[in-house]
Order: C-alpha cells, then sequence, then structure tokens
C-alpha cells in the first residue's frame, strides 16, 4: 500500500531527483517549454505552479524561496520580471501537458511542459527539427536520383564504346592480312 507517499523517487537518489528536478525547472523558465516524460512532467508541474504563484508577487522573501530551486540569476530574474507579472491575472493552471507519444528505444510516454501563455519570441524547435528532418530526405532523394541519373549516362557511353570497339574488330577482320 502507497499511503503518505507523497513524492515519485523516479528511480533515483534523494540527490539526483533534487538536482534533475531543478535544472528542469529551470529550462522550463528559459526554454518556457520542455520535452520530458510523463513522470517527470508531473513532478515538475507541480513545484513550477507554486513558483510562478511566489513571482506574482515580486518579494524579497518570494525572490529568496525560488531561489532554493532555481540557482541561475538570470532564470530567476525572467521569472519575477516577465512570466510572473505575464501570469497576474491568472489563479492557477500555469502550465500545461501535452502527449507526444512513446519514445524510441524504450516507449516511454513523452509529454511536452510548457507555459499556457508562452512568449511569441519563443522558437518552435520541434516544427524546426520536422522541417529539418524533411529537407535531409529531400536532399537524400535529390542524390539518390542524380546518382541514378550517373550511373545511367556512365552505363550508357559504356554501351557506347563497346559497339565501336565491335565494329572495329568487324572491319579489322574484313581486311585481308597479306597486305
Amino acid at each position: 500500500m502507497r499511503h503518505k507517499i507523497s513524492v515519485n523517487p523516479l528511480g533515483r537518489t534523494a540527490s539526483h531527483r533534487k538536482a534533475m528536478h531543478n535544472n528542469m525547472i529551470t529550462s522550463l523558465v528559459k526554454h518556457e517549454r520542455i520535452i520530458t516524460t510523463k513522470a517527470k512532467a508531473m513532478a515538475v508541474k507541480r513545484t513550477v505552479e507554486k513558483m510562478i504563484t511566489r513571482a506574482k508577487v515580486d518579494s524579497v522573501h518570494n525572490r529568496r524561496m525560488v531561489g532554493r530551486d532555481i540557482k541561475d540569476k538570470e532564470m530567476l530574474a525572467k521569472l519575477f520580471t516577465e512570466i510572473g507579472p505575464r501570469f497576474s491575472a491568472r489563479p492557477g493552471g500555469y502550465t500545461r501537458v501535452l502527449k507526444i507519444g512513446p519514445r524510441e528505444g524504450d516507449a516511454s510516454e513523452m509529454v511536452v511542459l510548457e507555459l499556457v501563455e508562452r512568449s511569441t519570441v519563443v522558437i518552435e524547435k520541434t516544427e524546426k527539427k520536422v522541417r529539418d528532418r524533411q529537407e535531409r530526405k529531400e536532399k537524400r532523394e535529390r542524390e539518390r536520383e542524380a546518382a541514378a541519373a550517373e550511373e545511367a549516362a556512365a552505363e550508357a557511353d559504356a554501351d557506347g564504346v563497346d559497339e565501336v570497339e565491335t565494329a572495329v574488330d568487324d572491319e579489322v577482320e574484313a581486311e585481308p592480312k597479306g597486305e
């Protein structure tokens, strides 16, 4: 029975879990969107929601409380100057979790954890990755077509050389040898 167990250990030691947790929170504040497993996202979501609620009121006490988890001073400043005021009218629910399917390799359920009201400056990396993947695929297809065309041209040249050699051999055989 799981009575009074409030923390998902995520298969890690306490120090590793805390370090990973803090790094994921910092990444979420920095990029406003992270791709991770569902279990990790749910563990981080609870803490991030509380931090954003604290960031709505910029006070020394709130900065110190949030600063326990976010060690990067730039990200701490971003949380209190950009993200906190952005959510000042919202009474909670600052993040969303979107399923993106299983991960290749171990089939872990992957999700996108993102802030609900994201700034427009953030580049959609997943769309860029898909676009890059499509461009690479098209480039490989063009290279294959070019290689096939070169092979066809080489075969045509080789066939033409064989025909010329055969014609020359026939002419040599037709000439008398005594001359």
